[in-house]
């Protein structure tokens, strides 16, 4: 007991040294900042077709893509910010200018001197004249919400500003946007292995001796025992994290039940199967994992082999859905064609995978929702695209004989989609963690 605790001790100082300092995460957070301008953006714009994009928030309301573009040292819009992106693909440049008082950071510009032009609506009306671009793309959707970020008022605004000859070439930018949102960088991807790698070690934390006294710590302990782990590392998490136990003498709740997070704080007994739902957000990305973990009853020495089975299954069901990856096909084919297997295999499958980066819930491929397992409308119609990444989340249910009853095998990890096919981000839980006293 003393050799495992030790290790623990330094396993959870090991995770520490990869957080790095505040100064060392702004540098970081800017180098990818600027490789994705200058890299990435322009391929965007000419996958999309748009050779202007205009990003308009006020102070405190910005535009959920706009959120993602600032800088490490501004952590809101000033007044009204305007970011204007043009791409000259003839002359391969992309200009980076900013209608704003300031300098937007090192990568965006100012464009606008307030003493020479006093109206900041007519200096983005002579930048667009000076460029005559042919399409003006504007954070509008009915659908994706991180891509319809230009309120109202700005958008009335904006129209009133632009002469007709102008006016006509807005367009809206929803491809542009959920681009600039779900597509990971390779400095992007060497970052989210840390991410994963720190999301796990909490997890392994957590589902420990060291946090865990049968008879005592309740579910409700833990969360708020990653709660705290999560603020003492100078992390932040998304969502509040959820904790929840299954056990042979209580029947199986309903997926509203579960999906509503509708479990109160429950004490921790042997016997039980513990399921976590947890995820961190750090330099602008963020995980979210789903992982289990058994508390051995005296005399036992390993997780009982009936539940290792059901979880192979959880694992065979995450198999199944991600060998239909696919670049251009629809979430709801991956969807459909998952489903059909995994209940041709004789397993139930539910599977409700969203994307995953730049924020949790994030713009992109919905591959299923917990109560849309038929496919879901629009966004389950995107089409998956390379260099993204998904929360790879589902579950299974799956009847023990040696409890009388269903169990769900819940699962949810972070997996990337790129030329050379899908892996997962950091690795995948493969089999129950054992909780030993």
């Amino acid at each position: 007991m003393k050799y495992i605790f030790l290790l623990i001790i330094f396993f959870s100082v090991s995770i520490q040294a990869q957080i790095l300092p505040e100064r060392d995460r702004a540098a970081l957070k800017d180098e990818i900042l600027a490789d994705r301008f200058n890299n990435l953006l322009p391929q965007l714009m000419d996958n999309t077709g748009i050779d202007m994009w205009l990003v308009i928030s006020r102070e405190y309301n910005e535009d959920p893509v706009m959120r993602t573009m600032l800088p490490a040292t501004w952590l809101n819009a000033r007044r009204r910010t305007i970011l204007v992106f043009y791409r000259n693909k003839a002359k391969n440049t992309i200009e980076k200018l900013a209608v704003a008082r300031y300098d937007v950071g090192k990568n965006i510009s100012s464009a606008w001197d307030k003493e020479k032009q006093p109206d900041q609506w007519a200096r983005l009306v002579e930048l667009i004249e000076e460029r005559n671009p042919e399409k003006i793309g504007i954070n509008i959707s009915e659908y994706f919400g991180i891509a319809d970020g230009l309120v109202h008022t700005d958008y009335l605004e904006l129209k009133a500003a632009l002469p007709e000859n102008l006016e006509n070439k807005l367009v809206s930018a929803e491809k542009l946007a959920i681009g600039w949102i779900e597509t990971r960088t390779e400095k992007e991807m060497e970052l989210y292995n840390t991410l994963v790698s720190v999301t796990h070690a909490i997890i392994d934390e957590t589902f420990s001796s060291k946090v865990i006294t049968p008879g005592k710590t309740t579910t409700d302990d833990l969360v708020w025992w990653m709660r705290q782990k999560v603020t003492d590392m100078g992390l932040e998490t998304w969502f509040h994290p959820t904790i929840d136990v299954q056990r042979d003498n209580e029947e199986l709740k309903s997926h509203i039940y579960s999906f509503s997070k509708g479990e109160k704080a429950k004490v921790i007994i042997p016997g039980d199967l513990l399921h976590c739902d947890f995820g961190i957000t750090y330099i602008g990305l963020n995980t979210d994992c789903q992982e289990h973990a058994y508390v051995l009853k005296d005399g036992e020495t390993e997780v009982p082999q009936f539940l290792a089975d059901a979880f192979a299954k959880g694992n065979r069901v995450q198999d199944i859905f991600t060998g239909f990856f696919k670049e251009g096909r629809t979430g709801n084919e991956v969807l459909a064609m998952s489903l059909a297997k995994g209940r041709a295999e004789g397993m139930r499958p539910s599977i409700y995978t969203h994307p995953l980066g730049t924020y949790g819930h994030s713009s992109g491929t919905t591959l299923g929702m917990w109560d849309s397992q038929e496919g879901v409308p629009v966004t389950g119609d995107y089409p998956l695209h390379y260099n993204t990444v998904y929360a790879i989340e589902l579950n299974t249910t799956v009847n023990i004989p040696e409890w009388k009853k269903d169990i769900r095998i819940m699962l949810e990890e972070a997996g990337f989609f790129g030329k050379n096919g899908f892996r997962y981000v950091n690795g995948r839980q493969e089999r129950i963690k054992a909780i030993s006293f």
